[in-house]
């Protein structure tokens, strides 16, 4: 790997008239997120220009967003997706779920500094001020990252989280969302997927399924997600991007926010997830839905 043969590589590739795409294309997927960052420092030292500023000129629509989302750090591409989905026109609460509800805490605390750094606001206040009521609580709960991370599973919590879930839902009358909010968000991923298997025997149905019926809107699809995520992260983005080209029209925020946050991290299970899931590769999927270099992109990302 060379910076420097990369970074003449893009400036050839958008020199003088037109724009070389397949060159654009086939320099950057091929280079990791921090080769990427290197590029862009030594592309700024030695040619004396900014290279995000120059690709911006010389792209548009959603291979741009694509692009210059590969060229910005995996932590501040959270941050700047956090941040359009609350300030951007409406609040895309799809967004705010599925970053809170599948980083890390190392990566959400990552993630608030550098927000704070970045807006002058903290994560917590912009989440705060843009959406309300149960919804808002249990975004703010995942944003702090505090998850338990440890591996042990404390048979009887586990006896007692699953009941108190029962009786906060199933068994009684209306539902009392706080009791679920404080289980799924706070215990760890161990500890949570002992409590869904002594749920289904006590409850005699899927924990999802009980989230179904007693919630409803975005609380009901953020706890969703919670549940989807502790057990198996891939098979939740393969559904997000399945959901995202299903149908008339593509909801590309997600499809482009999902491929270009995962190409380096699972990748591989996201396509076998996929695959196991809907019968078909994610790859003819993107392949039927989208066109151009967009296309390009996209099925390079997805390795196929």
């Amino acid at each position: 790997f060379s910076a420097e043969q990369e970074a003449q590589a893009l400036r050839k590739a958008m020199k003088g008239l037109g724009t070389d795409e397949d060159a654009i294309i086939e320099t950057l997927t091929k280079l990791n997120v921090s080769q990427r960052q290197q590029v862009l420092i030594t592309y700024k030292s030695t040619i004396g220009r900014d290279l995000i500023d120059d690709l911006k000129s010389e792209l548009s629509g959603n291979f741009e967003r694509v692009i210059i989302g590969l060229m910005t750090p995996t932590i501040m591409y959270d941050v700047h997706e956090l941040r359009r989905a609350l300030k951007g026109a409406g609040t895309d609460e799809g967004c705010l779920i599925e970053i809170l509800a599948s980083r890390t805490n190392a990566e959400l605390r990552h993630i608030n500094d550098n927000y704070k750094l970045q807006y002058g606001s903290t994560l917590e206040d912009d989440i705060v001020s843009d959406t309300s009521s149960l919804f808002r609580r249990v975004l703010v709960s995942l944003a702090t990252g505090n998850r338990d991370e440890g591996t042990f599973v404390d048979e009887a919590l586990a006896q007692q989280d699953a009941q108190a879930l029962y009786e906060a839902g199933e068994k009684k009358w209306g539902t009392d969302e706080v009791q679920f909010m404080s289980i799924l968000c706070t215990r760890s991923r161990c500890h949570l997927l002992r409590v869904f298997d002594v749920y289904r025997v006590i409850a005699n149905k899927d924990i999802t399924d009980s989230i179904k019926s007693e919630m409803s809107g975005d609380l009901e699809d953020a706890l969703l997600a919670v549940v989807k995520c502790m057990r198996n992260k891939p098979a939740y983005f393969a559904e997000r991007l399945y959901k995202s080209m299903k149908g008339l029209g593509t909801d590309d925020s997600t499809l482009i926010r999902v491929m270009v946050s995962r190409a380096e991290i699972d990748m591989l299970y996201i396509r076998r997830e996929f695959l196991s899931m809907y019968g078909k590769s994610l790859h003819s999927f993107i392949k039927g839905d989208c066109s151009g270099d967009y296309r390009k992109v996209l099925l390079r990302l997805c390795g196929g």
